[in-house]
């Protein structure tokens, strides 16, 4: 049976990456699960712009930290949609705290959500699309320092680095089901993360980054969106550098290189 995609649920999809890959789903025409933390009026206007694509939209609450809670609420939201083809863990949290100043408390804080939380939603969405028995597609957004570390980010470093391990080992256990698992790794991106919302990154210089500048959420959409379509049937198990090149530069390369000179 051909996989066509119709429902879809983007963690974090009140701004930023999630957003944009949100709408960009709903482009694609699937109906789409929308998840907040602590932004319900972003959560709703995502809603909108889906909705003006002619899909369905349905929001809920979702702190990935609760895990008692979170498989419940990815099921909830697709028994409101009908159905879950294409699940995208998107919701994360960034730290900047060196080692040995990092308390338990907040390595624990980090790890729960860009780890622990994605474990417990890409568990619960895999069951659902087993049960289904149709196929399907998961996408964990991670970072590029999923394969490069960078000071002052032990706790979100091991939990990126963590969370590509679960994808390769999700990507061979669920083929047999016809679902694909796969990361999208982005570098630096004009996101509420990085205090660069609604900025348009192309008028920005990054002489650290090949292409010269930071990267926009569509574009990093653009990749989830093809990983979730049919077209990518064949992709499993991969991680899908956005970067613009920042990862060929050494781990960290993007902003502490503050001048062209390397280029010659």
């Amino acid at each position: 049976m051909a996989f066509t995609p119709r429902f879809a649920i983007v963690t974090g999809s009140d701004s930023g990456i999630g957003k944009a890959t949100a709408v960009a789903l709903a482009q694609q025409g699937m109906d789409i699960g929308i998840t907040w933390l602590d932004d319900e009026a972003g959560a709703e206007a995502t809603a909108s712009e889906v909705r003006a694509q002619g899909r369905n939209a349905v929001v809920a609450q979702l702190d990935v930290r609760r895990l008692d809670r979170v498989g419940d609420i990815v099921s909830d939201l697709a028994g409101r949609l009908g159905g879950l083809d294409v699940f995208v863990n998107n919701a994360g949290a960034g730290d900047n705290v060196p080692l040995l100043e990092l308390s338990l408390d907040g390595w624990r804080d980090t790890v729960a959500t860009d780890l622990d939380g994605a474990f417990v939603g890409i568990q619960r969405a895999a069951q659902i699309m087993v049960d289904a028995g149709n196929g399907g597609r998961i996408v964990a957004v991670t970072s590029v320092h999923e394969h490069a570390p960078r000071v002052g980010q032990s706790a979100y470093n091991a939990a990126k680095h963590g969370l590509g391990g679960l994808v390769k080992t999700a990507a061979i256990e669920l083929a047999r089901y016809g679902i694909t698992v796969n990361a999208v790794a982005p570098g630096e991106i004009a996101t509420p993360m990085t205090d660069q919302e609604d900025e348009d990154p192309h008028g920005a210089e990054r002489p650290g980054i090949p292409l010269g500048r930071p990267g926009d959420a569509r574009e990093v959409a653009a990749v989830i969106a093809f990983l979730a379509s049919p077209a990518s049937a064949y992709v499993t198990g991969a991680s899908w550098a956005v970067d613009g090149g920042m990862l060929q530069m050494g781990p960290h390369g993007g902003s502490h290189i503050t001048s062209d000179d390397w280029r010659g």
